[in-house]
C-alpha cells in the first residue's frame, strides 16, 4: 500500500483541531503519515497536537516558530516520506474515505486528483456516498480551467498530490494568501490530472478564517502572485497568456471594487492607484467586447470604473 502523508498546518484552531484531526486518523485508507505543523500557535494547540501523537503512532508533530500557513506547509514536505501528499486545513475535515477513493484515480501517469469542497458553518458536512463523473486533464488543459477558476483551484487542500510533482515547489514566506503563489507551479508540473464530482472536503467557514482578513496589503500581493503566473505562462504555456492577461486585469477590477467598498477613503488611495497601474501597465485584446469596454475604461480612469462597477453590482 502507497503511503500517504498529510500535513496540517495548525494555528489558534483549538475549536475545531479535534474533529480536523479525528477525520484524518479515521480514514478507511490507513497507510498514512500525519504530519501536524504547530505554527506557534498560543492556544492549546500544541499540546493537543502532542496528546493525538501519543494516542496515534503515525502522527508526527512538528512545533515551529509562527511563520504562517505556507512556510507551515514547507517544514511537512521537508520530512514527508510518503508517494503522495495531501494537505488538510486544521479548521476543516474529510469524509471517511476520502483517500482512499482519491488514490483510486491515481494511475501510473496521473499526478494530481482534485476533489469537490462543500462549505460549512458548523461540525456537520453532506458529502458524497457515491462516485460520480470525472474530468481528465493534461497540465495546459488543467491550467486554462484554473485560470477560469472553473476547476482545479487554487486552494490546495482539496486534492492528492504526487510527491514527485510538488518536487521543490514551495510556498513564500510572509505573504499571507500562499495558495495563489503555489498551486498553479504545481500544476505545471503534472503529467495528468483528474477533478471527480464527488464532494469529500469540508470547508469550514468562520470569521477568524484566512480569507476573512484580506487587508489592503493582502489584496495587493494577491495582484503580485498573478502578475507572477502571468510570466510563469508566457514562459512554460505561452497559449494561454492572452487568457491569464484578461484574468489579471479583471482580478485588479475586482480588488479595487472591494477596496473601495470595505476601506475608508484615507486609506485606499495608494492602493487604487497601483492597482490602476498594473492595470495600464499592459494592454490586453482577448475575450468579448464587454470584456475589452471594462478594459478600455479602466485604462482611462481606474477609480471611476470600479466605483461604476460597484453601483451596478458587477464582478462582485
Amino acid at each position: 500500500m502507497d503511503l500517504i502523508s498529510v500535513i496540517v498546518p495548525v494555528y489558534n484552531v483549538e475549536k475545531y483541531l479535534d474533529q480536523c484531526v479525528e477525520s484524518i486518523v479515521n480514514q478507511t485508507y490507513k497507510n498514512l503519515e500525519i504530519i501536524l505543523v504547530d505554527d506557534g500557535s498560543p492556544d492549546r494547540c500544541p499540546a493537543m497536537c502532542d496528546a493525538w501523537a501519543e494516542r496515534d503512532s503515525r502522527i508526527k508533530v512538528i512545533h515551529k516558530e509562527n511563520g504562517g500557513g505556507g512556510p507551515a506547509r514547507n517544514a511537512g514536505f521537508d520530512i514527508a516520506q510518503g508517494t503522495f501528499v495531501g494537505l488538510v486545513d486544521s479548521d476543516d475535515f474529510i469524509s471517511p474515505d476520502t483517500y482512499e477513493r482519491l488514490l483510486t484515480y491515481m494511475t501510473d501517469d496521473m499526478d494530481i486528483v482534485e476533489c469537490e469542497m462543500v462549505k460549512t458553518s458548523n461540525d456537520c458536512a453532506s458529502f458524497s456516498a457515491s462516485e460520480a463523473e470525472k474530468v481528465v486533464c493534461t497540465a495546459a488543459e488543467a491550467m486554462r480551467l484554473h485560470i477560469m477558476d472553473s476547476l482545479f483551484c487554487q486552494t490546495p487542500p482539496n486534492k492528492l498530490y504526487r510527491r514527485s510533482a510538488i518536487a521543490d515547489v514551495r510556498f513564500p514566506a510572509g505573504t499571507g494568501i500562499d495558495d495563489e503563489y503555489w498551486t498553479y507551479r504545481v500544476i505545471g508540473n503534472a503529467r495528468k490530472l483528474v477533478h471527480i464530482r464527488s464532494v469529500l472536503y469540508a470547508y469550514r467557514q468562520h470569521e477568524e478564517s484566512v480569507m476573512h482578513s484580506l487587508t489592503i496589503p493582502k489584496r495587493l500581493r494577491a495582484i503580485d502572485a498573478k502578475t507572477q503566473r502571468l510570466q510563469y505562462m508566457g514562459i512554460h504555456f505561452p497559449e494561454l497568456e492572452p487568457l491569464c492577461r484578461k484574468e489579471l486585469y479583471f482580478s485588479c477590477l475586482y480588488h479595487g471594487q472591494l477596496i473601495l467598498r470595505n476601506f475608508p477613503p484615507a486609506e485606499t488611495g495608494a492602493a487604487i492607484k497601483e492597482l490602476g497601474r498594473i492595470l495600464r501597465s499592459q494592454y490586453v485584446n482577448y475575450g468579448t467586447a464587454k470584456d475589452r469596454l471594462w478594459l478600455t475604461l479602466g485604462r482611462i480612469s481606474f477609480p471611476f470604473t470600479c466605483r461604476l462597477r460597484n453601483r451596478l453590482k458587477i464582478g462582485i
